[in-house]
């Protein structure tokens, strides 16, 4: 059977500047997107404006068969981000949480429930919510470039799978986030090092791979994208070897496109305009 992964929390449309073209993202919507492509039931539980900038959301994630039976419509608007880029590598510009924070109530924890893994990132603002969460289903969590010593001692315990973007630590810095997860009781701890590869562990062994060879045209989703396949192979039982490897090649291949998942449309977000001009 397909592993079932919903992911809860954040999303925005993505207004890259250089093209004034907005693309769906936020690690949620893209942990959601991936995983389908690579072959989970996956679903995505949050919060999008009646705009523009909603409808490409919802649309694009039903158009990757990810289930959209909890995302909530709302009045205000929805979450943008403006983004340039130097070398490839994203710079953000502005950006507007608009409704995407919400509080999940007990008829989504009833729907998570009947998930394998619940995947949440540190920008949802949800942190209050996950011991409830791991509650339900296998808790996924992704502390970005957070690496406090309190953070991972309070998140840790929670989680199967816990994931940081170590692009920016040196071999030592990244052993050691792996300790401080796997120590304080994280069942999987990943840590995704860019161009240095990545590093997996069960808090006995650890797993490392390099990265996959990549023409960078756009670095945003690659660590989403790396993230997914490596929930998916977990769940479906895969050896470290084999899922860090597919992961690598899935984040090489991400980086190769614009925007996180593609669906880019010309931008139609008024604030956001304003600050590509």
């Amino acid at each position: 059977m397909a592993p079932r992964i919903v992911a809860v929390g954040d999303n925005v449309v993505d207004c890259y500047r250089k093209h004034a073209v907005m693309f769906p993202g936020g690690n949620c919507v893209n942990v959601a997107a991936y995983a389908s492509r690579f072959g989970a039931e996956s679903a995505y539980v949050g919060a999008v404006a009646a705009d523009p900038a909603g409808t490409l959301l919802a649309r694009s994630l039903g158009e990757e068969g990810v289930g959209l039976d909890r995302l909530r419509v709302v009045d205000g608007f929805t979450a943008y981000c403006v983004i340039d880029h130097e070398d490839g590598d994203r710079v953000f510009v502005q950006s507007e949480l608009g409704v995407s924070r919400f509080a999940p109530d007990g008829e989504d924890l009833a729907f998570i429930g009947t998930f394998d893994a619940v995947h949440v990132g540190r920008s949802s603002g949800l942190d209050g919510h996950l011991r409830e969460l791991a509650g339900v289903a296998a808790l996924s969590y992704d502390f970005a470039t957070t690496t406090d010593p309190d953070r991972i001692a309070r998140i840790a315990p929670l989680c199967f799978l816990a994931s940081f973007s170590g692009g920016g630590l040196s071999q030592a810095e990244a052993d050691a986030v792996l300790r401080s997860a796997s120590g304080a009781g994280a069942r999987w701890t990943l840590v995704t090092r860019g161009a240095d590869g990545a590093l997996l562990s069960d808090g006995t062994t650890v797993h490392e791979c390099p990265a996959a060879p990549a023409t960078v045209v756009d670095t945003l989703g690659a660590g989403d994208t790396f993230a997914a396949r490596v929930l998916v192979g977990l769940l479906r039982g895969e050896s470290p070897a084999h899922l860090l490897a597919e992961a690598a090649r899935a984040a090489a291949a991400t980086c190769g496109i614009v925007g996180a998942f593609g669906h880019g449309v010309p931008v139609d977000v008024p604030a956001a305009a304003l600050a590509l001009s």
